[in-house]
C-alpha cells in the first residue's frame, strides 16, 4: 500500500496509519480512498481484530482536506458525482463497522480529514496548539461533501454546527473538545498508544455510542420542526446580510443540512452530493479555487537559495504598524529591537505585543512558554547603538519623505552592507526614499497591511538597483511571517494603493455630484467588496486619503484624471475620519437601523445636504471600473509581472470581491470586450479617466484571455 499501513498491536486493536506519499501533508485522494476502501473489508473479517485506531504518519497534521489539484482536474459533473459516491460509500462503512474505531488527531484535520473522523465512533485529539479543526470549503464556494453537513449537526447539534460549516472558522483543540467535535483531549506523547488504550476500552465496554449533552435551549430549538425552521431562517438571513447574496455555497449549505433533517439522513447526504457537484462547476467557485492556487504559489520562495538568515530584526516607529511587524516576527527571530524616540512609546508598543501574545495564549494558538520565549525576544530602544548585527530593518514612521530619508541614513550609519532596509510606505517611491544613500542595493519596500497580524498581503516593491538576494530574503521573511507575497515593481503607490486611490477618488467624485454615501457604499457592498469605499476612507483616515491621493496625484494629472477637491476641503475644516469621529458619517449619533448616518455637514461642503438618487449599477460601474483599469495600467507598465498578482494583490489587500477571483479573472469572466464597451461609454459621459489602456484593446483584437 502507497497511502495507508497496518499494524496489529497484541491486544486485537488494528492501527491504521495514513502517509501519503511524496508529501508533507495527508490529503483525501482518490488513491487514498481506495486503498480505505480495500482495507476496511480486511478488518471486518478477521476476527482477531477487535477495534481500530486511525492516525497519520506526518508529524504535524492528521488530513488537510481534499486533494483541490485533482478536483481541479475533473472535467464534468459525471466525474465529480462519481469521485463524491466514492468518498461517501467509504465514510458510511467506515461508520457502520462492527467495532469501535478511534480517530486519533494530531494537527490540522480540516475539511475532508475532519469528515473522516466524524465517521469514527471516538475522537481523540492532542492538546497542543498544532491541532486545528474545521471546514474551510466555503473559502472555494463548496460545501463539505463527504458526509459533513450531515454528520456534523447530528453531533454537535444545529445551533453549533451551522457556523462552524458557514464561515469556515478553525477550532482549536480545547474549542473543539468544548463544542463536543473532540471526545478526549491527550498529551502529545505517546498519543497512538493511549488511542489504542481507549479502543480497548471501548471493545470492553460493549457500547460504543455516546450520548451528547444538549442545553435545554438547543433541545427546544432543534428537537422540532417549528424551532428547527427559526434555526435555518436565521441562518439564512445572517448569510445574506453577510453577504449580500453574492456567494451561493453557504445557502447551498443551509439547504443541504435542512434537507437531511426534514428528510433523513440518507436524503442529505444524496443531496450533498447533488449540491457539491453544482457549486464546482459556478463561476465563483472557480475563480476562489483560482486564488486558492495563486496564494498556494506565491507561498515559494523561487529564489530562495539566495536569502539569507534573519536572525536580528529592527523595527523603527512602535506605532499599529510597528507593533504588528514585530508580533508577526517573534516566532522567526531571535532579537527584535523596538525603535522609537522615546524608551516610554517602545515600551507602549510592546505592551501591546503582549496582550497579543496573551490573546493567543488563552485561544490555545500557542502555550505560556512559547508566548514568555517570544515576548523576551523583543528589546526596547531609543537609539541606534544595539543595530550593529541587525539582519533586516523595516521603518514603519510617518508617511513623509523627509523622515524616512533621515531614519535610513541613521540606520545606514549604525549597520554594514550586511543590513536590508525595508520601508513600509504605502505610497512614496521606494527609489525616492533611497535617493542619495549609501547602499541603494540594500533598500527594498515590504508595504504590509493593517491590521497586520490579520491581514494575508505583503507587497514587495523591488526599484532597479536592488539586489536579489534582498528580494529573496525579505520574500523568505515575509512567507515566515504568513503571509502570501506579491513582487512588484516601483512606482508612486506601487501596485495596491495605486489602484485603490482611483477607486476612493470616483467615490468621492460621486458624493460630490451629489450621491448619498450610504447608497455608493451599499451598492459597492451587493457587488462584493467586504467596506463600502466611504466607509474606507473614515476608517484609514481622510488624512491619510488626502496625503496618498497628492502623493499619487502628479502621475493620475498627467493622464487627466479629475482629481476630487473634497479632500482639501475636509482636511481645513479637521475632518479626519472615525479617528476623530469627524468624517463622512456621524459616529456619536444613534444609528438607524443599525447603519451609521451621513454626516449632513460633509454634504453641506459639498454642494448641499439634498442628496440625489443614482443607480446602483452605475455606481457599480463607476467605482469599480477605476481599479479594473489601473490594474491593467500596471500590467501594461510591468508593475506587476502576471495577472495572478495583481489578482491576489486586488482580492487579499483591497478587498476587491474575491468570488470574482481579483481585476483580471473578472475581465475574462464577463469578456474583455464587454469591459472594454463598458469604458468607452463611461470615458463618453465622464471623460478620459475612463479611456482603455491598449493591453485592453489588444486581448481584445486577439481574442485571448487573461488565464488561457
Amino acid at each position: 500500500m502507497k497511502y495507508l499501513t497496518l499494524e496489529k498491536a497484541n491486544d486485537g486493536i488494528a492501527i491504521v496509519t495514513i502517509d501519503c506519499p511524496e508529501s508533507k501533508v495527508n490529503k483525501i485522494s482518490s488513491g487514498l480512498l481506495d486503498e480505505i476502501a480495500g482495507i476496511l473489508p480486511d478488518i471486518s473479517n478477521d476476527q482477531s481484530i477487535k477495534g481500530m485506531v486511525i492516525t497519520s504518519g506526518k508529524e504535524d497534521n492528521f488530513v488537510v482536506g481534499a486533494d483541490i489539484d485533482e478536483l481541479k482536474g475533473m472535467r464534468t459533473s459525471e466525474e465529480v458525482i462519481a469521485y463524491i459516491s466514492k468518498a461517501h460509500a467509504i465514510l458510511n462503512g467506515l461508520e457502520s463497522m462492527q467495532i469501535p474505531v478511534v480517530a486519533c488527531i494530531h494537527g490540522n484535520c480540516l475539511g475532508g480529514g475532519l469528515e473522516l473522523a466524524l465517521a469514527c465512533n471516538y475522537r481523540m485529539a492532542v492538546n497542543s496548539p498544532k491541532t486545528v479543526l474545521g471546514f474551510p470549503e466555503v473559502q472555494l464556494g463548496l460545501l463539505p461533501a463527504a458526509g459533513g453537513t450531515q454528520r456534523l449537526p447530528r453531533l454537535i447539534g444545529l445551533t453549533a454546527a451551522l457556523p462552524l460549516v458557514l464561515t469556515a472558522r478553525n477550532l482549536r483543540v480545547k474549542q473543539a473538545s468544548r463544542a463536543g467535535l473532540v471526545d478526549e483531549l491527550i498529551p502529545p506523547y505517546g498519543a497512538k498508544e493511549t488511542a489504542v488504550k481507549k479502543a480497548l476500552e471501548l471493545v470492553n465496554r460493549g457500547n460504543i455510542t455516546r450520548k451528547r449533552k444538549r442545553s435545554f435551549v438547543t433541545f427546544l430549538m432543534e428537537s422540532n420542526p417549528v424551532g428547527r425552521a427559526i434555526v435555518f431562517s436565521q441562518a439564512r438571513k445572517m448569510v445574506e446580510r453577510q453577504t449580500y447574496g453574492c456567494y451561493p455555497a453557504p445557502f447551498a449549505i443551509i439547504e443541504a443540512v435542512e434537507h437531511g433533517q426534514k428528510h433523513g439522513k440518507a436524503a442529505g447526504l444524496k443531496k450533498e452530493i447533488e449540491i457539491f457537484s453544482r457549486l464546482v462547476t459556478t463561476s465563483q467557485s472557480k475563480a476562489l479555487m483560482s486564488l486558492f492556487f495563486g496564494m498556494s504559489d506565491l507561498k515559494k520562495n523561487p529564489q530562495k537559495s539566495l536569502a539569507r538568515k534573519v536572525r536580528q530584526m529592527a523595527v523603527i516607529g512602535t506605532g499599529l504598524m510597528g507593533q504588528g511587524i514585530a508580533s508577526v516576527s517573534t516566532a522567526i527571530c531571535d532579537t527584535i529591537l523596538m525603535k522609537d524616540v522615546k524608551l516610554d512609546d517602545a515600551a507602549r508598543g510592546m505592551k501591546e505585543i503582549w496582550k497579543g501574545l496573551e490573546k493567543k495564549t488563552k485561544s490555545g494558538a500557542i502555550v505560556g512558554f512559547d508566548r514568555d520565549i517570544q515576548y523576551g525576544k523583543l528589546v526596547p530602544c531609543d537609539d541606534y547603538s544595539l543595530f550593529k548585527n541587525t539582519d533586516l530593518v523595516v521603518e514603519a514612521v510617518f508617511e513623509d519623505l523627509a523622515v524616512k530619508k533621515r531614519v535610513l541614513a541613521d540606520v545606514e550609519t549604525a549597520t554594514d552592507e550586511r543590513t536590508i532596509f525595508a520601508s513600509n510606505t504605502s505610497a512614496i517611491p521606494i527609489q525616492d526614499i533611497a535617493a542619495g544613500c549609501k547602499r541603494p542595493e540594500n533598500v527594498i519596500g515590504m508595504h504590509y497591511f493593517s491590521p497586520v497580524p490579520k491581514m494575508p498581503l505583503l507587497e514587495i516593491i523591488t526599484t532597479g538597483k536592488t539586489a536579489p538576494w534582498v528580494t529573496s530574503t525579505a520574500l523568505d521573511m515575509g512567507i515566515a511571517q504568513g503571509k502570501t507575497c506579491i513582487v512588484v515593481k516601483d512606482g508612486p503607490g506601487f501596485y495596491t494603493t495605486r489602484i485603490l486611490v482611483p477607486l476612493l477618488n470616483e467615490a468621492v467624485l460621486l458624493v460630490e455630484e451629489g450621491a448619498d454615501s450610504l447608497d455608493i457604499d451599499r451598492a459597492m457592498r451587493q457587488f462584493g467588496y467586504p467596506v463600502g469605499p466611504i466607509t474606507l476612507i473614515d476608517e484609514v483616515g481622510i488624512d491619510v486619503g488626502a496625503h496618498v491621493a497628492k502623493e499619487l496625484g502628479g502621475m493620475f494629472a498627467a493622464r487627466g484624471v479629475q482629481p476630487s477637491d473634497t479632500f482639501p476641503k475636509l482636511i481645513a475644516q479637521d475632518y479626519k475620519g472615525r479617528k476623530n469621529k469627524k468624517g463622512f458619517y456621524l459616529y456619536d449619533a444613534k444609528k438607524k437601523k443599525g447603519q451609521k448616518l451621513p454626516n449632513e455637514e460633509v454634504y453641506a461642503l459639498l454642494g448641499g445636504a439634498p442628496r440625489k438618487k443614482f443607480d446602483a449599477k452605475l455606481i457599480q460601474q463607476r467605482v469599480s471600473m477605476m481599479m479594473i483599469n489601473e490594474s491593467l495600467l500596471c500590467l501594461q507598465e510591468g508593475i506587476i509581472s502576471c495577472p495572478r498578482d495583481g489578482d491576489i494583490g486586488a482580492v487579499f489587500g483591497l478587498g476587491f470581491p474575491p468570488f470574482e477571483g481579483g481585476p483580471f479573472r473578472y475581465i475574462d469572466h464577463l469578456g474583455a470586450s464587454s469591459i472594454m464597451a463598458t469604458l468607452e461609454s463611461l470615458e463618453k459621459n465622464y471623460g478620459k479617466r475612463f479611456t482603455s489602456p491598449q493591453i485592453l484593446k489588444d486581448i481584445v483584437q486577439s481574442g485571448k484571455k487573461f488565464y488561457e
